[in-house]
């Protein structure tokens, strides 16, 4: 026992701090998820309590009978898959075009990548929607798209070159005498390669999507093409109006 204690003492001890750390995290989404079970008049009068007394789906019920949630949550995964899949081939043949044939210019090419993505959101927002406006993209999904991919495609980007920068050039090399055009070396020898960087990148990009509200509140203004963010922003102000 005591030998054991030595040998794994500091990983039991990481554990441990690990999982109390997560029990933390996850205490304020547990009491939210407990507060939504109680019924309407429980909620407000057992507030102390976190285990409600009878279980209610009373507020899932009203959520989707009187709003359009799902109808936002439906806008939210077309845009998010879209802007995701989009950014995704453009990022992917942008890193291997840099990592292949950038030369002595890649870090060149990667700091002037990042430099797009530092600029804040908020400084391009109006110039952003007076050129969707002129081009008459307004309230529409190219217009979205092309503002999710504007601040998507740049990071993404980034984040593959270093990927595609893993993949021995010998191997491309040596598909490439055996008759694999430059067009086939990517699609059967590098992507294959970085398939678990492709993985990690377009998760981010589709969180990144899923999660961004400012340009969705600019370009999108009606209500049956609302992402989730901006919908339930509208929501909350309905509430806020009523209980005024």
């Amino acid at each position: 026992m005591n030998r054991w204690l030595r040998r794994n003492g500091s990983l039991l001890v990481s554990y441990l701090i690990l999982t109390a750390a997560a029990v933390m995290a996850a205490g304020p989404l547990v009491i939210v998820i407990f507060a939504s079970l109680k019924g309407q008049y429980e909620i407000v009068s057992n507030t102390a309590a976190l285990l409600p007394e009878t279980f209610s789906l009373y507020w899932y019920r009203d959520l989707l009978r009187k709003t359009d949630f799902l109808i936002y949550v439906k806008n939210s995964l077309v845009y998010s898959s879209l802007s995701t899949i989009l950014g995704m081939a453009i990022s992917s043949l942008a890193a291997y075009a840099i990592t292949r044939f950038g030369g002595k210019k890649q870090k060149f090419f990667t700091r002037m990548i990042v430099m797009t993505y530092l600029f804040p959101p908020i400084l391009l927002a109006i110039p952003y929607f007076i050129l969707v406006s002129n081009l008459g993209l307004a309230n529409s999904l190219p217009g979205l798209l092309m503002a999710y991919l504007s601040f998507t495609v740049p990071f993404c980007t980034y984040l593959l070159v270093s990927y595609f920068r893993t993949v021995p050039r010998d191997i491309e090399d040596a598909a490439m005498i055996d008759g694999l055009t430059r067009p086939g070396v990517f699609f059967h020898i590098a992507l294959p390669l970085v398939a678990p960087g492709l993985v990690a990148t377009a998760i981010f990009a589709f969180i990144n999507a899923w999660n961004e509200f400012l340009y969705s509140l600019l370009i999108i203004s009606s209500g049956s093409r609302q992402t989730v963010s901006v919908g339930l922003y509208s929501l909350k102000v309905q509430l806020r109006n009523v209980n005024r």
